[in-house]
């Protein structure tokens, strides 16, 4: 969760760094221009986020992980037949704790359904009325979601994170996140009836959802960044990420990729974002600062192929600004490997056997708090949380502040919402 205030911001170090839907979603940056952007924060902490990205360089990628550009095969959203390829499920589970409130394990938690063919809304309207703002979960400003794609076997899930600036104006920013992420739910559900067109990508599926929102004249004003992927039972992943929530894919105790922030100066990520007709007038007539407003198609979109035993992570900033990709890999690693679904074999590292039964992939109904899935988010989630309000351990945002601007005195951690979505890939059985 960021805000922001009109004020003269720091002046961004002149070298550059590397930049960086079932209902719910997660917090975000700055509202106004980058010339007025700050970061909320107690006032001892009073500084700007840089501009650089959490991943080092030294991040390394599969070769599996591409870009998107002009040449790539279709993205289709439905199930494969090929009886030599692999298919595989996703099993999705998300823990979460708001800024101001105690962590909770067993209440947090998040896990998906299970895969029902005949699980579809009519259409996007009747999916729209159906949703009730009380189910939503106490992430505070943060979001995520999960959900089927149409009656495929083809799953979408991702974060949304809301910009805090926006309650300086009298706005929620938690409408729009929250919003956000139901809607890009009830497109994917509802899909292909609110589109003609034959697949399904991420950056599609957050265009209808953000028109939405800007249609809602129940969700006032407010802003996100969002990071979102739509899977295919082939192991197919495209990953569209807008902002500085981000992703990494995790296999076999190696990084595979951890996505770039997008931002478009210190401390001002890309976001989306809704601003009311009397703020429009306003500045209108008295002149001042624009909101800042990005579009769903400049977000960035990369591909990725899956295998058995991979891990997803999606997660707001209240989560990088806190642990570097090294922590969530040392998270994740050392939880697969204690409970079995990574094991050491001959020197190197292996998908464990009991996989399937460590993620409760045969079950007839939703996984439990005791899922690989949700120990994993759970993790990642508390390890954040503790260390966002650890005065002595330095996350990588503060890390960040002290090599750019040593005289604001930053150290600890960075209190903020949290939101840690994890899929774990899991090879289905051979029919």
């Amino acid at each position: 969760m960021s805000s922001a205030i009109a004020r003269s911001p720091l002046r961004a170090p002149s070298p550059t760094t590397p930049a960086r839907l079932f209902f719910l979603c997660l917090s975000t940056t700055s509202l106004l221009a980058p010339a007025h952007a700050h970061r909320a924060t107690p006032s001892h902490h009073s500084v700007h986020r840089p501009s650089s990205l959490y991943a080092p360089k030294t991040c390394p990628l599969n070769r599996d992980t591409t870009p998107a550009s002009i040449g790539l095969r279709s993205f289709h959203s439905s199930s494969h037949t090929w009886s030599a390829s692999p298919q595989f499920a996703y099993h999705v589970a998300a823990s979460y704790s708001a800024k101001n409130h105690k962590f909770d394990a067993r209440r947090n938690l998040y896990t998906n359904d299970v895969f029902d063919p005949a699980k579809r809304e009519a259409d996007l309207t009747d999916c729209k009325h159906a949703i009730d703002k009380r189910l939503r979960a106490r992430s505070g400003q943060d979001a995520f979601f999960y959900s089927q794609v149409g009656t495929t076997k083809s799953t979408t899930f991702g974060v949304a994170d809301g910009v805090g600036g926006w309650v300086e104006s009298g706005i929620d920013p938690a409408d729009f996140s929250h919003g956000l992420c139901e809607y890009m739910a009830c497109a994917a559900r509802s899909w292909p009836r609110h589109s003609n067109k034959s697949s399904l990508h991420p950056k599609d599926l957050l265009q209808v959802a953000y028109d939405e929102v800007i249609e809602d004249k129940g969700i006032v004003g407010g802003g996100s960044t969002a990071c979102l992927a739509v899977a295919e039972p082939s192991g197919n992943v495209q990953v569209a990420n807008l902002g500085d929530s981000g992703f990494m894919h995790l296999g076999l105790n190696a990084v595979r990729h951890f996505t770039q922030p997008q931002t478009h100066a210190f401390n001002t990520p890309f976001q989306l974002s809704k601003t009311p007709q009397r703020m429009l007038v306003q500045m209108a007539v008295f002149g001042g600062p624009s909101t800042l407003s990005d579009l769903p198609k400049v977000s960035s979109v990369t591909n990725h192929n899956v295998r058995h035993g991979d891990v997803l992570v999606f997660a707001t900033d209240g989560v990088w600004d806190n642990l570097s990709p090294q922590d969530v890999l040392s998270i994740v690693s050392r939880n697969m490997v204690a409970l079995g679904a990574w094991v050491e074999q001959d020197g190197g590292m292996e998908v464990g056997p009991k996989l399937r039964e460590l993620a409760q992939a045969d079950s007839s109904g939703k996984a439990d708090n005791n899922s690989l899935q949700a120990r994993l988010a759970v993790a990642i989630a508390k390890e954040a949380k503790d260390t966002g309000l650890n005065t002595r351990r330095d996350g990588p945002f503060a890390k960040e502040v002290q090599r750019y601007y040593p005289g604001e005195n930053w150290h600890g951690g960075k209190p903020d919402d949290i939101a840690a979505l994890i899929a774990v890939v899991v090879e289905e059985p051979s029919e």
